[in-house]
């Protein structure tokens, strides 16, 4: 084998390589968020904290939608106070003002960044797609708690208000909500 063919052989294999990493970064960057609530990614719980602390802490709510979502959106309160380790419970409020049905998922984050890695959702909204019939207009909670480790945390410590936030986008219809229109839009037009 020539130089020329080795070099060509091992730039191959590099540049394999660099495409079989490129596949995997979105899901790793995907885990590591989750695992280290980098970037203000909120951790997952199964159960409500069973430390509560007597220090206090500020949940700010924020909520918009992307271009193009024809929902109303909001937070039905903008703040609450809770103790660190205390279940908290807030609603969102959606309104579909068209004369379709709209589908849409929530994406969300907290603020500061360094407040991810403490902030846990018991349940919520955010991890199901929520599907507004014409007209309607629904409240969707959010349970949650703030990891008393905070406290302890060189940069958590420091953090005094958390904001949650959430932006709704449109998705697709669920397959069996689609023919279920599919059905009625055929019987109307009989």
């Amino acid at each position: 084998m020539t130089p020329i063919q080795k070099t060509a052989i091992q730039l191959s294999g590099v540049a394999v390589m660099m495409v079989s990493l490129s596949f995997a970064a979105v899901p790793f960057y995907d885990w590591f968020c989750r695992v280290t609530g980098f970037a203000g990614t909120t951790q997952t719980a199964v159960a409500a904290s069973d430390v509560i602390l007597d220090q206090t802490i500020t949940v700010r709510f924020d909520g918009s939608k992307t271009r193009g979502m024809p929902w109303e959106f909001k937070p039905m309160q903008r703040e609450m106070e809770i103790r660190i380790g205390e279940t908290g419970l807030a609603f969102y409020e959606a309104y579909n003002p068209t004369d379709r049905v709209v589908a849409g998922m929530a994406s969300y984050n907290v603020a500061p960044d360094s407040a991810g890695g403490f902030f846990n959702k018991i349940a919520c909204f955010c991890f199901t797609e929520q599907v507004l019939q014409p007209g309607e207009r629904v409240q969707m909670p959010v349970t949650f708690y703030v990891d008393p480790e905070i406290v302890d945390d060189r940069e958590g410590k420091y953090v005094h208000e958390i904001t949650l936030s959430y932006t709704f986008y449109e998705s697709e219809l669920p397959e069996t909500e689609q023919a279920s229109l599919a059905q009625s839009d055929a019987g109307t037009v009989n």
